[in-house]
């Protein structure tokens, strides 16, 4: 998964995606934490949106991401002056991060692209490193349902007026693998559209799985929420996100 020229138009057709509903649910888990937290490492941050959403209430943001055009798309606009740190890196790959952070968030099913489970295991065991004694981690998944069921063997667009994109979802050969196939259209000069594609590959795994790759680590007081939803332990098997959060 590269987001190479998918970067330039990402936010614009990706307009509809509830990022203000992540930064509400981030706020109650922050809430609800035992400790205070003013910093936060956003494992995955994209274009940071939801990053610079919740720079601007305040908290101290680290955002990172392994695509260079992303953190690019990330930083238009901003004042040299802000506050945000802005990191290229895989975040299996974390081992040169000194600092310590009261929270890491890995939102918008970015846990999903890490697609091996020993990765996964990498990934949530840097989390675990990154964090201060008591933080928290908080992270979504698209459930097996959702990429079974809603994803595999579907097809979608979107339209805006400078871009387009057919979405084709199809299976891998194993259970919760999909590809993305995606086309996108976008508008360069007067009438002129360029074309160009990009696959992107996700998995899933069962909830228990992840629960217990989170409890091998060293992770504690582990819950596991649904679809925004703040009643703890809620979530079923036609839940279509799932959110943990696990305190270190």
């Amino acid at each position: 998964m590269a987001y190479r020229k998918m970067a330039e138009v990402y936010d614009e057709l990706m307009n509809n995606v509830p990022y203000d509903d992540w930064v509400v649910l981030i706020q109650q888990m922050i809430a609800q934490a035992e400790n205070p937290v003013q910093s936060i490492i956003d494992l995955g941050c994209g274009t940071g949106v939801i990053t610079r959403k919740l720079a601007a209430l305040g908290y101290t943001m680290t955002g990172v991401d392994q695509s260079g055009d992303m953190l690019r798309q990330a930083q238009k606009g901003l004042e040299p002056a802000d506050t945000i740190s802005w990191l290229e890196a895989d975040i299996t790959k974390l081992n040169d991060v000194e600092l310590q952070y009261d929270m890491a968030i890995s939102c918008c099913d970015v846990i999903n692209y890490v697609t091996d489970i020993q990765e996964v295991e990498q990934a949530f065991t840097n989390a675990y490193q990154l964090l201060e004694a008591d933080g928290i981690f908080f992270f979504d998944i698209h459930s097996m349902y959702t990429v079974e069921d809603i994803y595999i063997g579907e097809t979608f667009a979107d339209t805006t007026d400078e871009a387009a994109y057919i979405w084709e979802c199809v299976p891998g050969d194993e259970t919760g693998e999909m590809y993305h196939q995606l086309t996108f259209f976008h508008q360069e000069e007067g009438d002129h559209f360029i074309r160009f594609q990009e696959k992107h590959h996700q998995r899933t795994f069962p909830v228990e799985v992840y629960k217990n790759i989170l409890k091998n680590i060293g992770f504690k007081k582990i819950n596991i929420y649904a679809d925004f939803s703040l009643e703890a332990n809620n979530w079923n098997e036609q839940s279509e996100r799932i959110f943990f959060l696990a305190e270190k």
